[in-house]
């Protein structure tokens, strides 16, 4: 079977920690693979980390093929659907989440379907259009955060400094507090996370 790697959904979801790593890295050796690998043709769409682990060790895994996928989107929505119902993920990359998911949705109703078919270069059917996340709280209840956290999260993405969205990643910084130091010049919000 062949298993294509796509830099860009590798890329798509914030990866795990070494400690998160290490940790499904002696799971795997243990238990073996348990859940499939989920694949879009021959892309890997789910299960990167469980890929590369398996053939560093050469543990047998599944794969599982999503027929429902007709563009890129699709892939997007689902990946950002399955991280957002885990119990691991931040409140930040939530919100981060809820926003790409909303970009992507209203997107959807401004550009005709179809665009980003699937690889195979079969003809794609329509996808089902979903709802479209118009209001803050909207998307606080798809994040399952406040829709003042959205807000805050919005800001940041929009005037902070890399270093400061890193220390909000790492814990580091609260999502309030880089809501306020983004608001300073760049110099700043660097000076401001060394501190």
């Amino acid at each position: 079977m062949n298993i294509t790697v796509n830099e860009e959904l590798l890329a798509y979801i914030d990866p795990l920690t070494p400690d998160e790593l290490n940790a499904l890295e002696r799971s795997l050796l243990a238990e073996g693979c348990r859940d499939a690998l989920v694949l879009w043709g021959e892309v890997l769409v789910d299960g990167h980390n469980r890929y590369g682990l398996c053939r560093k060790h050469g543990i047998p895994f599944n794969t599982l093929q999503n027929t429902s996928f007709k563009s890129l989107d699709d892939v997007h929505l689902w990946m950002i659907d399955q991280h957002l119902g885990r119990r691991s993920v931040s409140d930040f990359q939530r919100g981060v989440l809820a926003l790409r998911k909303k970009d992507i949705l209203g997107a959807r109703r401004q550009v005709p379907h179809g665009e980003g078919a699937m690889p195979s270069g079969d003809a794609p059917e329509l996808a089902q259009p979903a709802e479209p996340l118009t209001s803050r709280e909207a998307l606080a209840k798809v994040a399952r955060i406040s829709s003042n956290t959205i807000t805050q999260i919005e800001k940041i993405q929009k005037t902070a400094a890399p270093e400061l969205v890193a220390a909000i990643k790492s814990g580091t910084i609260s999502i309030n507090a880089a809501a306020t130091v983004a608001s300073l010049p760049l110099e700043a919000q660097v000076a401001a996370v060394a501190g």
